[in-house]
């Protein structure tokens, strides 16, 4: 062995960011050494994350085994005290060139996230595969809803300048990239601790004015609430913005939104969604729901289900609620663990239909896909596609809707 192995859980940030330590740790010449990128969004996703250590350790017994990420940062302690651990590292030391130049001897090196200023968007163009490439945009949260841990994890909301941003999007595109997402923690938090507090919308315009040749934009999972004006204009009149929005909804009822400590309620969510439908009637929706946080009641869950139709949600994200230590909801009456598998149950399978009637209601139209595989694409709403011939991976093909499987259409390709 003798690049280091990388292993990431998580969420595009973490992708993105082990992109940067792949870069950061071949400068500092570092070899025979795995790095686990954890996160720390769920207690299943840290036990995966044990989990996964365990076997990295398994296969590569030689080798010095880092474990950093949102769970080495929350709760390090957990993971110093595994025997298949030799450093963990927080966050922000991950980011640093020179904590790879010289690893040194202490074991555990995270200091406090919320003192850092700065996010690491510089350190690298992006990520992606050849056709479509993730730009980090923003880091951190300044909320503190009451299930999350993650602003434990990720500090304050920082965010990346929008000259910055459009700088490494014009190299993308040069580099043949079709479309590019902006990804952030809290997304559109942007620019709150920026010059002049401009707003996420902004820094959209600024992208397809200033960056013309690229044909694509896609915004990763926003916070329908703190969505600007202008963000609803480049939604009306942009239509190399894509009509594919990932929603944080999390409940569909208002005592429960109020115990989350969200910022909306449920008729907020509803009128978003006809708003943004109504500016742009190709729309499509995904959205992330939360099951059985304490106190839901069986009536107070309908809610969330009624939600799924109100809404016209068609991607959902079912996260069946567990406690995180050190977060106000932990303490809070738990629902039985029983209840909130069924209520994640029922919430997919709403999510499946979903699919299906969006899927179905594509049958015959013409789309333009951008291939992932020779055989695989997304529409501009990120619907998989796939064609029974080979495609240019990267290009965006121009294609008629001839069928459909469970969670996917079938297309044929247009001259």
């Amino acid at each position: 062995m003798s690049a280091p192995v990388f292993a990431t859980l998580g969420c595009r940030l973490n992708t993105y960011e082990t992109e940067a330590m792949r870069e950061l740790t071949a400068q500092a010449g570092v070899e025979n050494t795995v790095v686990v990128n954890t996160c720390a969004v769920t207690a299943e996703a840290v036990r995966k994350a044990r989990q996964e250590i365990r076997k990295l350790r398994r296969a590569h017994p030689n080798a010095t085994l880092i474990v950093t990420g949102c769970a080495a940062q929350t709760e390090p302690e957990t993971f110093a005290k595994m025997p298949e651990v030799d450093r963990v590292i927080g966050n922000t030391e991950k980011m640093q060139a020179n904590t790879w130049a010289d690893l040194g001897t202490e074991k555990v090196q995270v200091d406090d996230i919320m003192s850092v200023k700065e996010t690491a968007g510089h350190l690298i163009d992006g990520f992606g595969t050849r056709s479509r490439a993730y730009v980090q945009v923003q880091n951190g949260c300044d909320h503190r809803c009451t299930f999350c841990i993650i602003p434990y994890g990720r500090g304050n909301s920082r965010s990346v300048p929008a000259g910055v941003v459009v700088d490494q999007i014009k190299r993308l595109v040069g580099s043949g990239y079709n479309e590019v997402v902006l990804t952030g923690v809290d997304l559109t938090s942007w620019g709150a601790d920026l010059p002049g507090l401009p707003r996420l919308g902004n820094l959209v315009m600024r992208i397809l004015k200033l960056v013309p040749d690229l044909p694509r934009l896609r915004i990763s999972s926003i916070d329908s609430i703190e969505v600007d004006d202008d963000l609803m204009q480049a939604i009306a009149t942009e239509s190399r913005l894509m009509p594919h929005l990932h929603l944080s909804l999390q409940h569909g009822h208002d005592m429960i939104l109020k115990r989350m400590k969200r910022r909306h309620l449920r008729d907020d969510a509803i009128a978003f969604c006809e708003q943004a439908r109504g500016l742009r009637p190709d729309m499509v929706f995904g959205a992330d729901i939360i099951a059985g946080f304490p106190t839901e009641t069986d009536e107070m869950f309908q809610g969330s289900l009624d939600l799924v139709r109100e809404c016209g949600l068609t991607w959902l994200h079912v996260f069946p609620y567990s406690p995180r230590k050190g977060t106000p909801a932990a303490k809070m009456p738990p629902v039985n663990g029983t209840a909130i598998k069924a209520r994640a149950a029922a919430l997919r399978a709403a999510g499946a239909g979903r699919v299906a009637q969006h899927l179905e209601s594509q049958q015959g139209a013409h789309h333009a896909v951008l291939m992932e595989t020779p055989r695989m694409g997304r529409t501009a709403q990120f619907t998989e596609t796939l064609f029974d011939t080979d495609q240019p991976v990267g290009q965006i093909v121009p294609a008629i809707i001839t069928g459909q499987t469970e969670t996917a259409l079938l297309a044929r390709a247009l001259p």
